[in-house]
């Protein structure tokens, strides 16, 4: 199923049309969170627990107190590979970083060196393994290596936090725009598998490794088709196949 590639891009435009971006009860995505707290913490919280089954995700989410505030070992509170120590302790972490630092500060010692995302990303990263002293396998899945901006093949895609950026960055909806300071040209897609298998399908990216080097050729063709705003995209791209919307596209 390939496509020129304008075709493709007067398709997903057509589809940006068309409520794509809609967040509902029939269409949950863990952004609900954030936009409920309107928090860049919050946000954080919400962004790196959205991996599994969106139900899922979102019923563990609302357990917890985005207050960040006497943060206290809870036995019953773990999601999949994070066990209960795990969570806590990310939430303590969290809890002492927000009250000497913001993750936009944070963001920018990396970000503003090269223009490099994943070097902010990285900032952040190192920021939380250095005030939490913990490393744990659901952990470090949890959080993720310290990325190196010139290392991209083979390493994680780092969806995620790529996701939590594009949150905080973009201020269309469903995006909330509370960091000023970066320019959305220069986010990296949030490459998950059903973007990836998608855009391999629509014939715009040809690297069928899962890593992230796919999410920066990904978001290199996007670049063609909006230069200013390329992850505008992704929802659309995601939308597609977790909805099975193939036949928009023929």
């Amino acid at each position: 199923m390939n496509f020129p590639n304008s075709s493709v891009k007067q398709k997903l435009d057509e589809l940006l049309k068309n409520d794509i971006y809609e967040v509902s009860e029939e269409k949950p995505d863990p952004v609900i969170i954030a936009h409920k707290h309107k928090d860049e913490y919050s946000a954080l919280i919400a962004s790196l627990f959205a991996y599994g089954n969106v139900k899922a995700i979102l019923k563990f989410l609302n357990k917890i107190d985005y207050n960040l505030e006497n943060i206290e070992y809870d036995k019953s509170l773990y999601y999949r590979f994070q066990r209960a120590k795990d969570v806590y302790i990310f939430l303590k972490t969290l809890s002492i970083m927000k009250k000497n630092t913001s993750l936009e500060e944070l963001f920018l010692n990396g970000y503003k060196k090269n223009g490099y995302v994943i070097d902010g990303i990285g900032e952040i990263i190192k920021k939380i393994y250095d005030f939490s002293n913990y490393h744990s396998k659901g952990f470090e899945f949890l959080i993720g290596k310290i990325p190196l901006s010139n290392k991209t093949k083979g390493v994680s895609p780092y969806k995620r936090w790529n996701m939590f950026v594009r949150w905080m960055v973009r201020e269309e909806y469903p995006d909330l725009g509370l960091w000023k300071n970066v320019d959305k040209k220069d986010l990296i897609i949030p490459l998950d598998t059903h973007t990836h298998k998608v855009s391999l399908k629509l014939g715009i990216l040809n690297r069928k490794t899962y890593d992230l080097q796919a999410a920066l050729e990904l978001t290199q063709m996007l670049q063609k088709f909006d230069p200013a705003d390329p992850v505008k995209y992704d929802f659309a791209l995601y939308r597609i196949g977790q909805m099975n919307l193939y036949h928009f596209l023929k």
